[in-house]
Order: structure tokens, then C-alpha cells, then sequence
């Protein structure tokens, strides 16, 4: 068998044009692309969790994750690579859409969370 070639890596300029551009939330850090998600309480930071879990192993690209009561840090690198590679883009993207999905705000049958402190589970930005 073939030995597998090595990914592409980007630079921290490249990098950070890509999170402007694609990822505004997210930041680069440490040699990680970052970000957190504030919840309201420790069931909305643990559906993050497990959301973020499932893509990842959906994936096979694993993030480090960091998380407390009312926040989740999730951290994106190729460890393989040794650098931040097009997979951490694409995880970071599924990412994005899937915490952040609001389906009461695209008017389909869908209605979304009641926009009552007592459903709330994650700050929205």
C-alpha cells in the first residue's frame, strides 16, 4: 500500500483570511482555529457537546473541546498534519451551521425554540 501524502497546511495569514471570510466567529490561537458557544445553562452547553461529538466522529476529524456551566471552547487542528488543514475548515463549517441553526427564523414548517427564557438553551450571535 501507498503511503498516504501529507496535507495541505495553511500559514496563520492564510488561516486567518479563511476565518474572516468563512468562519467570522471562529479565531485562530495557539495553532488551533477556535470557538466558543455561550449557553444558557449546563443543558444547553451539554446538546452543544454532543452535537459537536457526533460530527466529529461522523468526520473521523476529532476537536479538543473545553466547557464549564454556560460555555463550549471547541479547538480545531490536524494533529496528523501538525497544522490547520481543509478538514478542520469543513468540520469547523458543519460546526457552525449545526449549533447555530435557528429553523423558526427560515419560515418552513419547522418552528424552532420558543423564544421563552424557560426553553432557552444557547445564545444565539
Amino acid at each position: 500500500m501507498a503511503a498516504k501524502a501529507k496535507e495541505r497546511t495553511y500559514g496563520d495569514a492564510e488561516v486567518a483570511a479563511r476565518l474572516q471570510a468563512e468562519l467570522p466567529h471562529w479565531r485562530l490561537e495557539g495553532g488551533f482555529i477556535r470557538r466558543v458557544y455561550r449557553t444558557q445553562s449546563w443543558k444547553g452547553t451539554l446538546m452543544v457537546i454532543n452535537a459537536v461529538g457526533h460530527l466529529a466522529e461522523a468526520a473521523w476529524h476529532h476537536p479538543d473541546i473545553a466547557a464549564s456551566f454556560s460555555w463550549v471552547e471547541v479547538k480545531l487542528q490536524n494533529h496528523a498534519a501538525k497544522g490547520i488543514t481543509d478538514k478542520d475548515f469543513e468540520l469547523a463549517k458543519k460546526i457552525e451551521a449545526t449549533v447555530q441553526w435557528q429553523p423558526g427564523k427560515e419560515g418552513g414548517a419547522l418552528e424552532g425554540t420558543p423564544q421563552d427564557e424557560r426553553h432557552a438553551y444557547i445564545k444565539y450571535d
